[in-house]
């Protein structure tokens, strides 16, 4: 990765390259010490990959910079900052800031941040690279009439692995199954299948159908149907925890903001913001998760993604 450092203080560019040296990260190609200073041609000219900027600089601010660079410049930003204002952060992320990160710099936290907006650069990339078969997967003939080929497969796979980390569950135990059952509702082929979406029954059984084979006994089937609902359940609800500590954290993240309350219903979200409070009286409360409602969800954006392509 290619990394361009905004800051006024020379300390906290020489902590970042620091950082990003040691770590073999990717490589600093370029300094500045105010935002007037950078212009998005010239930064794509760099090929930068991330950008980190600092909001308060004596001429132009780290928020008048992303304003100017918005549009054109085709990297990430990362914004540190000793202000923790929530106007000003939630200004920040709504401008399409990836993380603000309050100073003094904590060295594991950064090497965190930037391995996390690395990995969401490498999946934009692979969707990038793949648009031109995205056309081609809703043509595809029902996966009951033919072999499933591993090109549609590896498609899916990488348009769900950017979903998974917008989800805050990319590696967790059940994604698979979201994988598995993403590929058969694109094999259905039926443009009306926002109007139709098939049961959770069915989704369950055809997956649970595919995994095992057709020697597998119905006896198996239903053991597997009922190992895969609880996955899905224990994944939904690591999701629904990242949500309710991204809004702890910051009710402005864009993330927050993007997938909060379409994936889950606002009251389940603040529920569970209000458990990770400590608030007694709504942990004994059981979560309603909508494994419905949460599968749509993630069926459409997949779609979304291949449509805006």
């Amino acid at each position: 990765m290619r990394f361009f450092l905004v800051d006024d203080d020379l300390a906290i560019r020489s902590i970042l390259t620091q950082i990003i040296e040691d770590e073999n990260l990717g490589e600093v190609i370029g300094e500045a010490s105010d935002g007037e200073q950078l212009e998005s041609t010239y930064l794509n000219m760099l090929n930068v990959d991330i950008l980190f900027i600092d909001l308060l600089m004596p001429n132009r601010d780290g928020i008048e910079t992303i304003r100017h660079l918005s549009g054109g410049f085709k990297g990430k930003f990362i914004m540190i900052s000793q202000v923790e204002t929530k106007e000003l952060i939630g200004e920040a992320y709504s401008l399409g800031v990836d993380y603000y990160i309050i100073k003094p710099i904590n060295r594991i936290e950064m090497i965190s941040v930037i391995q996390k907006v690395m990995e969401r650069i490498q999946l934009e990339n692979s969707i990038h690279d793949i648009k031109a078969s995205l056309s081609n997967i809703l043509q595809i003939e029902p996966a009951s009439s033919q072999t499933i080929t591993s090109a549609p497969e590896k498609i899916i796979t990488e348009i769900s692995e950017f979903l998974f980390s917008e989800l805050g569950i990319f590696g967790e135990n059940g994604t698979k199954d979201l994988i598995d059952i993403l590929y058969y509702l694109f094999m259905l082929n039926n443009n009306n299948v926002e109007q139709d979406f098939p049961s959770l029954k069915e989704l369950f059984l055809q997956i649970s159908k595919n995994k095992l084979g057709f020697s597998a006994t119905q006896i198996e089937i239903n053991r597997e149907v009922k190992a895969s609902e609880q996955r899905l359940r224990r994944v939904i609800t690591c999701s629904l925890n990242h949500f309710a500590s991204l809004g702890l954290t910051d009710y402005g993240n864009s993330t927050f903001e993007n997938y909060a309350s379409r994936f889950f219903d606002f009251t389940v979200v603040r529920q569970r913001m209000r458990v990770l409070e400590g608030d007694a009286t709504h942990s004994l409360s059981p979560t309603r998760i909508n494994t419905k409602k949460f599968l749509q969800m993630l069926f459409f954006e997949a779609k979304r993604i291949k449509e805006s392509k």
